[in-house]
């Protein structure tokens, strides 16, 4: 998992206009589930979301790539902002 929260954190970095600001959170939910929780400034939501939400579906993609090149199984991908 610390390899795909790694590459979430590059992914999400190169998007923001605050990259300070970007964290990224792994827990599981109550069926085991892996999620990731990225939290970035509030300036910084619409860029990560996208028009009618092409970015954050990218990089939900991206991530499942990643966790599956690892066998991992799918991760759900959050945003939130601070």
């Amino acid at each position: 998992m610390d390899i795909v929260k790694e590459f979430t954190t590059k992914l999400i970095m190169g998007l923001v206009k605050n990259p300070d600001i970007v964290k990224i959170q792994d827990f599981t939910d109550e069926d085991g589930a892996p999620i990731l929780e990225i939290i970035v400034h509030s300036e910084d939501m619409s860029t990560v979301i996208g028009k009618s939400g092409a970015n954050i579906k990218a990089v939900r993609t991206l991530v499942n790539a990643c966790a599956y090149k690892q066998n991992l199984p799918k991760i759900k991908v959050n945003v939130d902002s601070i």
